[in-house]
């Protein structure tokens, strides 16, 4: 399967406003692609298309909130309508709920899934009658807690385990029906983005992200390696790969290593009422930011740059193979 130059491709980056799909449009509008950027947030998308143009980049704003499948599926027909077609289609809209699951309300739960999980297959939905026309990249952005939840987090870990189960099976489908789209599972570990601002929070504090926290530059880099090449998934830092192992290796000690760390790790010491402002319902002023409060803590992350630069993994591994194969001789 073969994919555009991002230069020559129109993209929709879908929760654009902040985070990690304000980055993601701002690094696409950089190397030439033709946006549409969407979310629930106006003013944010208003930021956001002056940044971009004071890049020389081409973009529409459209908003649009992920849990009405007909303002999803506008998105897409803008696309089409304004640039003749689709070739990649990015779902990175999310909301957060801190909360433990008796906490939880039944209308909170099925917001949080209307959003982080339908608002995904809806981008599906909407993106993949276009993308088919001349094949194209579905990126969808999850989380590595699509594979191992977290304390607090009963319904964002629902939603985020539901991506990866609709997306396995689409990806299987299009591929028996030898259809040139490539869909990809962006799993972020704990990123510095507003998301923990905006976050609903019962725990009586305001969250942060499970530590280590990395930037939200190293999703984007992620992100703009799939539109590129067809890649099945991708876990952004190697803290959250280094969680996957250990759910592989032993659930039981996972759960273990969370009842022990998983509860306090992801309390900050700044006080925030359940009663304090949040975006589960609606869109909230003064985050259309692509950083968060953690900055001083965010990292890089190597073990993504090289999953995204492959040669250079397999070289390193290859002098690494080297090394231990002249040690071998003195050592025995």
């Amino acid at each position: 399967m073969q994919l555009k130059p991002i230069a020559q491709q129109v993209v929709v980056v879908f929760g654009a406003s902040s985070g990690i799909g304000r980055i993601t449009a701002l690094e696409f509008a950089k190397r030439g692609a033709k946006l549409i950027v969407s979310a629930r947030n106006l003013d944010g998308l208003t930021t956001l298309l002056a940044e971009i143009q004071d890049l020389g980049g081409e973009a529409i704003a459209v908003p649009a909130d992920a849990s009405i499948f007909e303002q999803v599926k506008a998105v897409a027909d803008k696309a089409v309508e304004e640039f003749g077609r689709l070739d990649t289609w990015i779902h990175a809209a999310a909301v957060n709920l801190y909360a433990t699951f008796e906490q939880t309300q039944p209308d909170e739960f099925k917001r949080v899934m209307d959003i982080n999980a339908m608002g995904q297959v809806y981008g599906a939905m909407a993106a993949l009658p276009y993308l088919k026309q001349q094949g194209g990249a579905l990126i969808h952005i999850s989380s590595v807690e699509a594979r191992r939840a977290l304390p607090y987090h009963s319904a964002y870990a629902a939603a985020k385990h539901a991506i990866d189960g609709f997306l396995e099976v689409l990806r299987v489908e299009l591929k028996h029906e030898k259809t040139p789209v490539s869909v990809t599972n962006i799993m972020p570990a704990s990123i510095n983005t507003p998301l923990f601002n905006k976050a609903r929070s019962k725990i009586g504090v305001k969250p942060q992200g499970l530590p280590p926290i990395y930037k939200p530059e190293a999703v984007a880099e992620a992100i703009l390696y799939a539109a590129e090449h067809p890649t099945r998934e991708l876990v952004v830092g190697g803290a959250g790969q280094a969680i996957q192992w250990m759910e592989r290796l032993s659930p039981s000690l996972t759960d273990a290593l969370m009842n022990r760390v998983g509860f306090q790790l992801q309390q900050t010491n700044e006080p925030k009422a359940e009663t304090e402002p949040d975006n589960l319902d609606a869109p909230i002023a003064g985050y259309n930011t692509v950083v968060g409060d953690f900055s001083e803590q965010a990292r890089s992350s190597l073990f993504t740059w090289l999953e995204i630069h492959p040669a250079a993994k397999w070289g390193i591994l290859a002098a690494l193979g080297v090394f231990i194969i002249t040690l071998l001789p003195s050592a025995l």
